[in-house]
């Protein structure tokens, strides 16, 4: 015989926590790395998802394994005029509501006092603090209906930051205070929970091929 806790984790294994069931998630960033890792357990557990990114190829591949009747999909810029409000139509023309967002999206490059201007500092926050906030203004009539969620996707850097990561850290200490005002705001008048999490270094195809070009293994 077998016992409980060895029936349950078969169980499990077979049938995963269907949490999601029926659930229409955008995730943004999510063609490659954290996104497409967070997408596919979206689909696991029951979810539809809106798959967003940059590259056509490598959103069309996540969108065939996760197959068409879970997943649509979008390629834009985020910080392009009218791109949060696009990518809000693109779930409700596919799935027909939204239930969540999850603000993965982020531009990633190292640069210190030194080596920043004013212009790549505003493009940095631009795309990292700024475009979620759009789609979640964006969203907020879908997720008021649902009583969604946010989930910002931010980083231990948001707390200080590595020195040749400083305007990357303060753009993630920004969505972090973004975070905390409207999920104490939103819950209160809409119900609709917003919340971050700050992941340390995540070795991602992108993370490999950037380590790669410093000359590490």
């Amino acid at each position: 015989g077998i016992s409980a806790w060895e029936a349950m984790s078969f169980h499990l294994s077979f049938n995963p926590l269907m949490r999601l069931e029926n659930k229409v998630i955008i995730v943004t960033g999510s063609c490659t790395g954290i996104g497409k890792a967070i997408a596919q357990r979206c689909v696991t557990e029951g979810a539809r998802v809106v798959i967003h990114g940059l590259e056509q190829d490598l959103g069309e591949a996540v969108v065939a394994e996760l197959g068409l009747d879970r997943a649509a999909l979008h390629i834009e810029d985020l910080t392009a005029d009218g791109a949060p409000q696009r990518l809000v139509e693109v779930a409700l023309k596919a799935f027909g509501k939204l239930d969540a967002i999850v603000n993965n999206a982020a531009m990633v490059v190292a640069s210190n006092i030194h080596t920043t201007d004013l212009a790549f500092f505003r493009k940095m926050l631009e795309v990292n603090t700024l475009a979620p906030f759009a789609l979640i203004k964006a969203a907020l009539p879908e997720l008021k209906k649902t009583h969604g969620a946010v989930l910002n996707i931010g980083s231990v850097n948001a707390w200080s930051g590595e020195p040749n990561l400083m305007p990357y850290s303060v753009s993630k200490g920004a969505l972090m205070t973004l975070t905390r005002n409207l999920g104490d705001t939103l819950m209160r008048e809409d119900g609709v929970r917003v919340n971050q999490i700050n992941p340390g270094w995540v070795l991602t195809e992108n993370e490999a091929q950037r380590k790669r070009e410093h000359g590490l293994a």
